[in-house]
């Protein structure tokens, strides 16, 4: 672990995951040709994590069907705990400056218009960790199908000093 980045804002991450009794995770390996997150420059740029825990999803299925909106948003949250341990592997996570940008992908039933509230289980606990830091710009879309049958999908891009 890193110690947080000294200056305006910063914030003691593994402290506030140690207060919400999170655990990071090992890195999810990828499923295909791709890498869990890549730096360049200022910016990590995470590929899209599922909601896996000890390598495993614990639900399948469309939210609004099988999954409840509820059920979804516990899952993207499950998601942001995968996205800082990707960033952690990578470069710490007490480098982080920013979280710009979250895009959150919903395996969502014909007629189910909830994608926001249930990427916001992703967005509040980047809330939770950065506090004004985790403030970001998002897109929540709706799709007809994710890898494994995942219910939901996040990705994000983090500025780091």
């Amino acid at each position: 672990m890193t110690t947080p980045v000294a200056g305006e804002g910063g914030v003691d991450a593994y402290a506030k995951l140690a207060e919400l009794g999170i655990t990071l995770p090992q890195v999810v390996p990828p499923l295909a040709a791709y890498l869990p997150a890549v730096q360049t420059g200022n910016h990590v740029y995470v590929s899209g994590q599922l909601p896996m825990i000890e390598g495993k999803l614990p639900l399948t299925g469309k939210v609004g069907a099988e999954v409840t909106a509820e059920q979804g948003a516990e899952l993207a949250r499950t998601c942001a705990v995968n996205v800082l341990a990707a960033v952690e592997a990578l470069v710490g996570l007490g480098r982080v400056v920013k979280i710009v940008k979250v895009s959150g992908f919903v395996a969502s039933a014909p007629g189910f218009t909830g994608q926001p509230a249930v990427v916001n289980g992703a967005s509040n606990l980047f809330g939770e960790v950065f506090g004004e830091q985790g403030r970001h710009a998002r897109s929540a879309v709706g799709v007809a199908e994710l890898p494994l049958g995942a219910p939901v999908e996040v990705e994000a891009i983090i500025e780091v000093a």
